[in-house]
């Protein structure tokens, strides 16, 4: 029997070896399947902003990252084109932040997720939104 290839793993790997952004945040990959993920990060010093409180480009960037992820599972190069986010709750040094992706929609050429970032509490902390667009170039697996 010929082991079953997990395409959305293989490809988010790859996208690992040279997202280096992603390293730096300290983005860990918890699941991942076609059009879902779910990752996590811990939020450090150097992210606080003059407030001392977690700068939103933080937690835009995990929610980014976890929509990369997720609208490139399918194998298909997609970029976003739209993206926006809510605050709802503040974080700080120390918190460790989830973000989730769900697919909304997915067609030939758009997608669009809602990613819902949580903190280690369960606290929903912000609301992102992207839309992508779907390339015709496949990932090299």
């Amino acid at each position: 029997m010929s082991e079953k290839v997990n395409k959305p793993q293989i490809v988010i790997d790859s996208l690992l070896k040279e997202d280096w952004f992603s390293d730096w945040l300290g983005i860990e990959v918890l699941s991942i399947k076609e059009g879902y993920c779910k990752v996590k990060m811990t939020v450090r010093k150097e992210m606080l902003n003059g407030f001392g409180i977690t700068h939103g480009g933080i937690t835009y960037s995990l929610g980014d990252s976890c929509l990369a992820f997720a609208s490139n599972s399918y194998g298909r190069q997609s970029l976003s084109v739209e993206t926006s986010i809510s605050h709802t709750k503040s974080t700080k040094t120390g918190d460790v932040l989830y973000a989730e992706a769900e697919e909304l929609s997915i067609s030939n050429r758009i997608g669009i997720y809602s990613i819902t970032i949580t903190n280690q509490d369960n606290d929903k902390v912000a609301f992102f939104r992207g839309s992508v667009y779907r390339t015709s170039k496949e990932w090299e697996l």
